[in-house]
């Protein structure tokens, strides 16, 4: 059993099992919590008191170390099954909780790390499940596991995790014979603006960074009206919508237009009763300037008389009577 010719650096761990009893079949993708180098991590787990490994390591540059022979079992996703037949990758991260970000050049050797894997270990086809009992079982063929499956834990970080399909479908493309993609998820179109409120009633609506399940999600929206500024096509929805805020994406499958087709949001001026949106920021040339707005103040319940408009830093903001504060005109919605 070989390993993989892309590693460049190798700090071997003593904590495995030795030979494997399951022939590979699984990938089992995980975050580093942390921007660690390949030889930062490779010292960790060279620790035996550390109690942990994993058979690869990606740095935010790029490099991939080896730290456990694929021919062994690592100590990784806090079940011994899953390490038996599963190669484990610890990818570094460039960003913190709750998306635990990873860089392009870490992601796109991931990608190559994970092709090559497939490739010398037959494995003709990466099938992925958003469902946890198919991963963890194997179901239809199910072969990428998390280690949130096994463990109370975050692994590998909701920016990893989202984008498990589109590792999976790159993936496939190349053993199919297709050629790589960039690193980044795409939209899969082109985004058309608009100008429109819809009705949230929804408690557990996702707001993702961009228009797709691909893209790490933001939160959840609170229920109630916002106006929706762009669509895009994209995965996991028939069609994603803009928020006005700039805060995010969300599916428009589950939220209702407020009126028959698309309808211009009213004029915010002097005197507009307003509501603001929740993920707003203030605005205004004071030190709070940038702060989040406290979800007590936002929301579609909440509304508030403009007694001001100018332009801050190349912002249009209105001043809110009943708050004493400056908000941008984006994160407001006329009433």
């Amino acid at each position: 059993m070989s390993n993989s010719a892309l590693i460049c650096y190798t700090k071997l761990s003593p904590n495995h099992s030795g030979n494997r009893t399951h022939t590979i079949d699984t990938i089992s993708i995980h975050c580093m919590a942390g921007n660690l180098s390949v030889e930062s991590c490779g010292a960790l787990f060279a620790k035996s008191s550390r109690q942990a490994s994993s058979n690869y390591g990606i740095g935010s540059d790029g490099r991939i170390a080896l730290y456990v022979p694929e021919a062994y079992r690592s100590w990784c996703t806090s079940s011994r099954a899953n390490d038996q037949r599963a190669i484990t990758i610890e990818v570094a991260n460039n960003g913190g909780a709750p998306d635990w970000p990873v860089s392009d050049k870490a992601y796109q050797a991931l990608l190559n790390l994970v092709e090559d894997i497939c490739q010398r270990n037959s494995i003709k086809k990466l099938v992925w499940s958003t469902v946890k009992n198919n991963r963890v079982n194997h179901v239809g063929g199910c072969n990428m596991t998390v280690h949130r499956d096994y463990a109370a834990k975050a692994c590998p970080g909701d920016y990893l995790y989202d984008r498990h399909g589109s590792i999976a479908a790159e993936i496939n493309k190349r053993l199919d014979g297709g050629s790589s993609t960039p690193s980044t998820p795409t939209t899969g179109s082109e985004q058309t603006a608009t100008n429109y409120t819809v009705k949230v009633t929804a408690t557990d609506l996702n707001i993702r960074s961009g228009p797709g399940t691909n893209y790490g999600r933001k939160g959840f929206i609170a229920p109630g009206i916002y106006t929706i500024v762009a669509e895009a096509d994209g995965t996991g929805a028939t069609k994603w919508g803009k928020l006005k805020s700039g805060v995010g994406w969300i599916s428009l499958d589950y939220v209702t237009k407020t009126g028959t087709g698309a309808t211009t949001a009213p004029a915010i001026k002097v005197g507009s009763k307003v509501t603001i949106d929740d993920g707003a920021v203030y605005g205004g040339l004071a030190t709070t300037r940038g702060k989040a707005v406290p979800s007590g103040v936002s929301g579609p319940n909440r509304k508030y008389t403009v007694k001001q408009l100018a332009t801050h830093k190349g912002e249009e903001e209105a001043l809110l009577q009943e708050i004493v504060s400056w908000v941008a005109l984006k994160y407001l919605n006329a009433v």
